[in-house]
């Protein structure tokens, strides 16, 4: 097994382009695989169930960073606040202000990345486009001493048509790149754009991705619980 992760991660390690991190997502996988992956060099990990990750983070080694990549509910942010690297998945104001009470009680500011909803899908969470500009015209978020915006994150539709893919992401990164100047011109942090996943990571980096969240292209198909 040990050698089918490690073989795994660098398969997919030789397709990144340079500039471009490796969010290894590893929810529902056990904690032996996280370590075979730890072991052959991975550092980030991505997981989307707050006590699972939780769990975790108390038996693998301490220099994981790790990054919540599914959605979060308020009442669970306490329990991440501690030791998460980065939260992906940040879709409403309400959060934002859970997260900066939670960092303000363990005296840590948080990175987060505002998470857009481009895909067709219904059931995805995240702002519009045109929510988010409202949100950083609004400015509430930007003072928040204990949260760090450091960019966006995306999901593109779960569809065999590339062309609409590619379309989604580059709606992204246009939005990205018209923030930037207007909203974060002093500030180097805003810089991450997490899209793509296993089945269309190759598009999300041709389009600016800097995080690419994959699963099962190293682990193998997850065991659901």
């Amino acid at each position: 097994m040990h050698t089918y992760i490690s073989d795994n991660l660098m398969k997919v390690r030789a397709t990144l382009l340079p500039g471009v991190k490796l969010v290894a997502v590893s929810k529902y996988h056990p904690v032996e695989a996280l370590q075979e992956a730890y072991d052959a060099g991975q550092r980030i990990f991505g997981e989307s169930h707050v006590q699972e990750m939780v769990t975790k983070n108390e038996v693998l080694p301490k220099d994981i960073q790790w990054h919540f990549i599914g959605h979060l509910q308020t009442n669970k942010v306490k329990y991440i606040a501690p030791f998460v690297s980065l939260i992906h998945s940040v879709d409403s104001l309400k959060l934002l202000r859970e997260i900066e009470k939670q960092g303000s009680k363990v005296g840590r500011t948080i990175d987060v990345l505002l998470q857009l909803h481009v895909a067709q899908e219904e059931t995805k969470f995240g702002f519009a486009p045109e929510e988010v500009t409202s949100l950083l015209e609004e400015g509430e978020c930007l003072s928040m001493p204990h949260v760090r915006i450091v960019g966006l994150m995306a999901m593109a539709s779960n569809t065999d048509n590339e062309a609409q893919v590619e379309s989604e992401f580059a709606s992204v990164k246009r939005l990205f790149d018209s923030l930037k100047p207007r909203f974060f011109a002093d500030k180097a942090e805003f810089a991450e754009l997490s899209m793509g996943m296993s089945h269309d990571y190759p598009i999300a980096q041709r389009h600016g991705a800097t995080l690419v969240r994959v699963g099962s292209m190293i682990f193998g198909e997850r065991v659901y619980r």
